[in-house]
């Protein structure tokens, strides 16, 4: 299963109120492995950043001066992410961001995210998983025991780098539990691995001891009960 887990940064928070996606950051993971194949791009939004957009992620107005628009690079997102499941944190923030950029361009008018990709939004996983707690990244990288110290402003790469770690941890539990496969054996032809003990071919042999053995054992016990007066193995054979 090929899955690409997605993070963006924007100009603010509301993509109707004409705010634009200005660095996109994605990791492959094929199988729940990291391949280390990525896409990252920063944007020209064509518009200014608001400030409290700046102070999350510090992202400036002039940094993007000279990067591509999103136009430039559209074929070559579309082209990363078509056919994966696309794993993200609060999904809808980001999708709706994606969905207005698609629509703003001719060529990508009749694209939608739903449309190419299935969405996994790790935020619904995690209050499922850990309801009445705080389930944003640096409290889930906490509850996982994922170092996040480097972090000190959001970005999208390394974000998502993040994110990938947070997911694999989350669900690295066992999900399913098909001991029998498709009957006896799988739809492959292989057997499941499973084997009965056949107990009745093996039984156990009984060795009793020996009436000297028994002798030692009682003339064991006549010097513990000497000593103390008591004797729990035969309190115990008495009662």
């Amino acid at each position: 299963m090929r899955q690409i887990v997605l993070d963006t940064e924007t100009t603010g928070i509301d993509p109707r109120a004409g705010h634009r996606i200005i660095e996109i950051g994605c990791v492959e993971v094929v199988n729940r492995k990291l391949t280390g194949n990525h896409f990252h791009v920063y944007i020209n939004p064509q518009r200014e950043i608001e400030a409290d957009a700046i102070e999350v992620h510090g992202i400036t107005n002039e940094f993007l001066v000279d990067k591509p628009v999103f136009a430039d690079v559209a074929a070559d997102f579309i082209a990363f992410i078509q056919g994966a499941q696309l794993v993200i944190h609060n999904a809808p923030f980001d999708v709706g961001f994606m969905d207005h950029e698609f629509a703003l361009h001719s060529a990508t008018r009749s694209t939608k995210t739903a449309g190419i990709c299935e969405v996994l939004d790790t935020l619904a996983l995690a209050r499922r998983m850990h309801p009445g707690q705080k389930n944003n990244l640096d409290a889930l990288c906490k509850r996982y025991g994922i170092d996040n110290s480097h972090r000190e402003l959001h970005g999208a790469l390394l974000d998502a780098e993040i994110l990938a770690d947070v997911y694999l941890l989350m669900t690295g539990g066992q999900t399913k539990l098909n001991l029998l496969g498709q009957g006896a054996e799988g739809q492959s032809g292989e057997s499941s691995g499973i084997r009965k003990v056949n107990r009745s071919a093996n039984k156990l042999k009984v060795i009793y001891a020996s009436a000297d053995e028994l002798a030692q054992h009682e003339a064991r016990l006549d010097i513990v009960q000497n000593s103390d007066g008591q004797c729990l193995w035969r309190a115990g054979q008495s009662e």
